[in-house]
């Protein structure tokens, strides 16, 4: 297809496309000659996955290069989807930049799920994330990890079965960073009715 049909079945603009192009998130068509060149399904898909990391997903474009730069590079899955993960949900940089963050209770809490005791962006945050509650004197004891892992363990299996089952790169990326953005959206839409919920209940008897 040229670049006209390619617009109206990606439902991109021919001056988008043209951008993405040059920005190289989307690979070159195939020349035709000088002036034309042919796409195919494959820059659709691609086309689509940008549009969703920029609409849904709210990445910029310097985040959407990188992640596409480590698809196009033959990435392994799990370096991908952390690269994913890293990047959708915020997390710091990689531990590898950093060193590996380590609290007792993080390490706590991941053999009481028996985790694999592995380094990782979202144990690192995690930690951080302990440290700065107990620096600011709020007490996080093993019993509220261990009910707050407990609940959403289930949950990031169901997440990750749900989301990188495709074996298209593209649409692996497009189910993962959509699914993980939408997901924790929905988790914690449903963590504010419950405490709303359990508000109403205590101080509205009756209701």
């Amino acid at each position: 297809m040229q670049l006209k049909e390619l617009s109206e079945r990606a439902g991109v603009s021919a001056a988008s496309i043209k951008y993405y192009l040059r920005e190289g998130l989307l690979p070159a068509g195939e020349v035709v000659h000088a002036t034309r060149a042919e796409y195919s399904d494959r820059h659709v898909s691609r086309l689509q996955l940008i549009q969703a990391l920029r609409k849904v997903v709210g990445l910029n474009t310097e985040q959407i290069r990188n992640i596409l730069r480590l698809a196009d590079g033959g990435a392994p899955r799990l370096e991908l989807l952390a690269a994913v993960q890293r990047t959708v949900l915020c997390l710091n940089a990689s531990s590898t930049e950093r060193g590996d963050i380590r609290t007792e209770a993080g390490d706590a809490v991941v053999r009481l799920r028996t985790w694999p005791d592995a380094p990782s962006d979202a144990r690192n945050a995690l930690n951080e994330h302990v440290s700065q509650m107990e620096s600011l004197g709020i007490s996080v004891p093993l019993e509220l990890l261990d009910a707050y892992s407990k609940a959403v363990d289930d949950i990031g299996g169901r997440d990750i079965a749900a989301t990188t089952a495709p074996d298209d790169v593209n649409q692996l990326i497009m189910t993962a960073a959509v699914g993980m953005h939408l997901h924790s959206q929905l988790v914690l839409k449903l963590l504010a009715l419950a405490q709303a919920s359990h508000a109403i209940r205590r101080y509205e008897p009756g209701t």
